[in-house]
């Protein structure tokens, strides 16, 4: 299981960049189609009649276990993630946005935007449980150790595309103060799923000289996968390879902003909230497959050889092996594997997630804003794309070709990070995390990049 386990870790290791997409960029001043994607109602404030984004890429990896200078020293990586009573937490989400376009016209503000998106995740894995499945123990000492936890245990991976249309409208302009309300329709294209789902786990692992068993075991394992990603986990390439898949799913963004301008007609302050990702998509493919298995280990005598080998899982590679694994464990050595229900095709719910922003003109030029990420599904669910919350502060300085700035980020996996991002005309640059990747043991890394230019 030791591929499946650290698809995380290898895609941050490929990358070496990570967190929230396009920080401080989203919430630019010289608001584009780049916008819309963290407020729909941000394309009544188009900076320019046309806004054309060339393209626009961004890389979020972050984790709870493993720092930069980890990477940089060569340091054990296996030892770090297993180490400690801390479940095991890992997010690698990419965003790639093709070539999309806003405009302004008859009062109203548009947007088509074309974005895929990859998203590899362990949530909640116990160190323990990780570390007997992947090294056959080999961080824990000779004997037995007790597992309860009563959440949900998961490693997934997902690939889909999605097509943006996108509405804004002023609702109210008058004197100093305008509202303005926005909404995108998104056609969703999955292309590839996998998710495995461990709830409800409970039992003693023992390790005898090498031979690692579990014993007096219980849990609710789900076991999903559509696509590239049934048969391997790890490939890059096989996320790559499946980015669009046929139409089949809806999502929506709703949102809305206020401004206070000053005498120049320029906003002092902007305040803006969005519901997005609200909706699902069905993945359907000749390999689908959603089972969900009780497992129960009744034996408790580990020294003779009974219960559930988990040295079996070590070198796998994808679920199929790991449900195979169990299915001929069945009815041997205490194990009982049984099917409860399956379905061929199945729905996989979006992030939903609520943004809320405020950007306020310290003085000319020069502004700071707050950015909160909440949210708002539940993320234990089998069903559910993973997401995580954050907070962000971003002073500003901006001038006509020119814009600087260095978000702050707080989130829940990695923590407090800072970064640095860059405009010049229409390119841009930047990354969450480099200030303290480069100055103290981070445990983020993140980059973006973009191009776009304006019409009048």
């Amino acid at each position: 299981m030791k591929k499946i386990v650290f698809a995380g870790l290898v895609f941050a290791s490929c990358f070496s960049y990570g967190q929230e997409h396009f920080s401080g960029f989203s919430s630019s001043r010289r608001v584009g189609i780049l916008n819309a994607g963290a407020n729909p109602s941000e394309l009544a404030n188009l900076f320019r009649t046309v806004d054309v984004q060339i393209f626009a890429f961004g890389v979020d990896a972050s984790n709870n276990k493993v720092g930069f200078s980890d990477l940089i020293n060569g340091e054990n990586l296996e030892d770090l993630i297993f180490a400690g009573g801390e479940a095991v937490d890992f997010d690698v989400n990419t965003q790639i946005m093709g070539p999309s376009v806003g405009f302004k016209a008859f009062g109203w503000g548009f947007g088509v935007a074309s974005r895929s998106h990859i998203r590899a995740n362990i949530s909640n894995v116990n160190t323990e449980l990780g570390d007997a499945l992947t090294n056959s123990a080999l961080n824990s000492i000779l004997g037995s150790s007790t597992i309860s936890n009563s959440e949900n245990q998961r490693i997934t991976g997902t690939v889909w595309g999605e097509f943006a249309l996108s509405a804004a409208r002023k609702l109210y302009d008058k004197k100093n103060h305008q509202i303005n309300a926005g909404i995108s329709l998104k056609l969703l294209f999955p292309g590839s799923y996998a998710n495995l789902g461990m709830s409800a786990f409970q039992g003693t692992i023992t390790n005898t000289a090498g031979d690692v068993r579990l014993n007096n075991a219980a849990a609710q394992v789900n076991i999903a996968y559509s696509g590239s990603l049934a048969n391997e986990f790890t490939d890059a390439g096989d996320y790559f390879s499946s980015l669009w898949g046929g139409l089949n799913g809806v999502a929506t963004d709703i949102g809305v902003d206020y401004q206070w301008k000053g005498a120049d007609n320029k906003y002092k302050l902007k305040v803006g909230a969005a519901v997005c990702n609200i909706g699902s998509m069905t993945f359907k493919d000749d390999n689908n497959a959603t089972r969900t298995y009780s497992l129960v280990v009744n034996d408790s005598n580990p020294v003779n050889g009974l219960g559930l080998d988990l040295n079996q899982f070590e070198s796998i590679d994808g679920l199929r092996d790991i449900e195979n694994i169990l299915i001929a464990n069945d009815g041997t050595n205490g194990v009982d594997f049984n099917l409860e229900n399956e379905s061929r095709d199945f729905k996989v719910k979006l992030p939903t997630i609520l943004n809320l922003y405020a950007d306020y003109q310290i003085i000319s030029k020069l502004s700071v804003t707050l950015f909160m990420v909440q949210r708002l599904n539940d993320e234990g669910a089998n069903d559910q794309i993973l997401s995580q919350n954050m907070l962000s502060i971003t002073p500003r300085f901006t001038t006509g070709m020119f814009e600087g700035f260095i978000p702050v980020n707080f989130n829940e996996v990695s923590g407090t990070t800072a970064g640095l991002g860059l405009r010049l005309g229409g390119f841009f640059i930047g990354s969450n995390s480099i200030l303290t990747a480069v100055s103290s043991d981070s445990k983020q890394a993140d980059f973006f990049i973009g191009s776009r230019f304006g019409i009048l």
